[in-house]
């Protein structure tokens, strides 16, 4: 078994200390890591810092709805292989030739640890995770074209991420270790903040995310802004010299300034225009 490693996050990646503890905990297990939590709460993030601070290389598979579990192992080119055959081509005696190696494989065979990300797996079909269940327990699979069975020879760190889309089967939970990434704190936030933006002022961090909370607690907020959207609002105030009393100007219940970087859709933006009307009647 290789030598105990431990994740303690990185500079650039504010890790609580129950999430390092899960990552720690899947690894000295040996099961994947499933991460779920909001969009852009750093999951897929936290899959690069982990191979970043631990030296490792990183696959990442990006799981997309017409995603199948096969590709992960292996696609075989029939198609080519019959237009070779028929051109000629010496190259169809050798059936390797047209087998292409797929993401995990490329783990499974890699000379030493890597980290293996898939993301998004909630994307694919319902059965896309059962069809994986054998691979990612026994950490082997057989190749029919070519009778070759492929063995990791050392084992992965599996990190696989969801957005909560649809419900993962009860199977294939019960081989993973499981953490959700809540929503960070004000607290959180602000070192999340320092990392990104350093050096910007306190008051101007405190009113923006005072404003910032106020927005997400809004009730009947369609989409909630994450944190990489908060990012981008604090990079805009920044760029654009604001000072905290810019913020302050329209009210708790009026659109912030430059909103469109945490609003992504007409239903909240008219909520909040709906909002500071009433509250224009109301004075």
């Amino acid at each position: 078994m290789d030598s105990p490693v431990k994740f303690t996050g990185t500079a650039d990646y504010v890790a609580t200390d129950d999430l390092t503890i899960a990552v720690n905990a899947a690894v000295t297990l040996e099961r994947p890591l499933l991460v779920k939590g909001e969009p852009g709460t750093g999951k897929t993030e936290l899959a690069r810092q982990v191979a970043g601070a631990l030296g490792l290389p990183i696959i990442e598979w990006h799981i997309k709805s017409t995603t199948r579990a096969q590709q992960g192992l292996y696609e075989y080119d029939a198609v080519s292989r019959l237009r070779d055959s028929q051109l000629g081509d010496a190259r169809v005696h050798d059936v390797s030739n047209y087998i292409r190696r797929g993401k995990l494989w490329q783990a499974f065979a890699a000379p030493d640890r890597v980290v293996l990300l898939i993301d998004e797996i909630d994307k694919a079909d319902i059965e896309f995770p059962n069809d994986l269940l054998q691979e990612l327990d026994r950490m082997e699979f057989h190749v029919y074209e070519t009778g070759e069975t492929i063995r990791a020879e050392t084992r992965p760190i599996v990190i696989i991420t969801s957005n909560n889309e649809k419900e993962l089967p009860d199977a294939f939970l019960r081989r993973c270790f499981f953490h959700y990434i809540r929503f960070p704190d004000a607290d959180t936030m602000k070192r999340i903040v320092a990392v990104h933006h350093p050096g910007i002022k306190e008051a101007l961090l405190t009113t923006a995310l005072t404003r910032f909370y106020e927005l997400r607690e809004t009730p009947g907020l369609k989409k909630k802004p994450s944190t990489s959207e908060v990012l981008d609002w604090l990079k805009l105030l920044l760029a654009e010299d604001l000072a905290p009393e810019d913020l302050k100007g329209g009210g708790q219940d009026a659109l912030p300034r430059l909103h469109g970087a945490l609003l992504k859709n007409e239903q909240d933006v008219h909520l909040f225009e709906r909002l500071a009307f009433m509250a224009r009647r109301e004075r």
